[in-house]
């Protein structure tokens, strides 16, 4: 691991001359690649830095604490300062080698959410707007811009589903997890005897592309224009302002009608679609790595159960790192932050497991 961290820091300060050179700088996309990997680079220096300081003091403190010269005071001062850099060593360790674990490439990116109700009809679609307020609200605490991209809402104010972008740095990192059937167990304002319903929703969470990174040749596109259809007010079903794009090799529909432009529900609906197509080809180049080792907090599939919402209970679990919750009040408000970090660690644990075996 320590000649690896050589490496790196060969590599950050080969970086850090060429960012400086005018040649570089005149160079928009190449100053802009080589910015984004110093800065990925810059923490692992920074403790690597820490690591080399540390191991030399540490050095310097046994020089003295075995000269037997030396005064016995000194010797116990150099002893104490002995151990606890050894201690502040094996943590420094510890922590670069998890800033050595291989980065998910999406982990900077802005994503797209998309929220559908599922089993349980309307308090399912319920449910999903109940998702929905949650993560806008932790965005909001998380410093994330959202904009709302397509929405499609049932008559008691539930959405059948609904897609809306969360922008800032790491926003993908912090949510990718998120991805799977949400489950909700509760007692419906619309059920008189009482009774509890168990209702789910599916969250995908996708990193969004940029359109470099997805090619969309435009005759694999049918796009449709129509009136806007539900809440809106006078404008709904004035102008031909409601697009409807099908990608004909894949099948994917997306719809928009959320803004009175035409314009910009068709770039909101493009928008859609080519992070669709990005997690589609994601998916399939991970499906080509053999032996592939999956996470132990799921694979994002978005068919697999990964939380329970236990409202008379109080507590939300999430079942794949078997961690509770006894606060879904806090919670459902946008407090998720203590799961979204177990999660977390859990996964790094998983990795770190993984790069014990090779």
């Amino acid at each position: 691991m320590l000649e690896k961290l050589k490496q790196v820091k060969a590599r950050y300060e080969n970086i850090s001359l060429e960012i400086s050179n005018p040649e570089i700088i005149s160079d928009p996309e190449k100053y802009k690649t080589l910015m984004r990997e110093h800065k990925q680079l810059t923490p692992v220096v920074e403790k690597y830095n820490e690591y080399i300081r540390c191991e030399s003091d540490m050095n310097g403190a046994l020089e003295l604490l075995e000269d037997k010269d030396a005064d016995a005071d000194m010797r116990e001062l150099a002893s104490e300062e002995y151990y606890e850099l050894k201690d502040r060593l094996s943590e420094l360790y510890s922590e670069l080698r998890v800033l050595l674990l291989p980065r998910d490439p999406n982990d900077d990116k802005n994503v797209i959410v998309e929220i559908r109700g599922g089993a349980g009809g309307e308090e399912a679609a319920l449910f999903a707007a109940v998702l929905y307020r949650m993560y806008t609200m932790y965005a909001q605490k998380a410093g994330f811009k959202t904009e709302l991209l397509s929405v499609n809402e049932t008559g008691l104010g539930g959405y059948k589903e609904i897609s809306f972008s969360l922008s800032g740095e790491g926003a993908y990192s912090r949510l990718k997890f998120e991805s799977g059937v949400h489950r909700v167990q509760r007692v419906p304002e619309t059920e008189s005897s009482g009774r509890i319903h168990t209702s789910t929703a599916t969250v995908a969470v996708l990193p969004e592309a940029e359109e470099v990174e997805v090619e969309i040749n435009p005759t694999d596109l049918e796009i449709e224009t129509c009136k806007s259809s539900g809440a809106g007010g006078q404008h709904v079903n004035k102008t031909e302002s409601a697009i409807r794009i099908i990608h004909k090799p894949t099948g994917i529909v997306v719809e928009c009608q959320d803004e009175r432009s035409q314009h910009k529900n068709r770039d909101k609906a493009m928008k859609i679609l080519r992070t669709r197509l990005y997690d589609i080809a994601q998916k399939e180049q991970s499906d080509k790595i053999a032996g592939e080792r999956k996470s132990q907090v799921g694979t994002g599939d978005r068919s697999e159960r990964i939380r329970t919402y236990n409202f008379p209970q109080g507590r939300v679990t999430d079942h794949r790192i078997g961690l509770t919750l006894h606060s879904i009040e806090t919670f459902i408000n946008g407090d998720i932050d203590d799961m979204i970090k177990a999660l977390i660690s859990a996964d790094t644990a998983e990795k770190l497991k993984g790069s014990e075996t090779e």
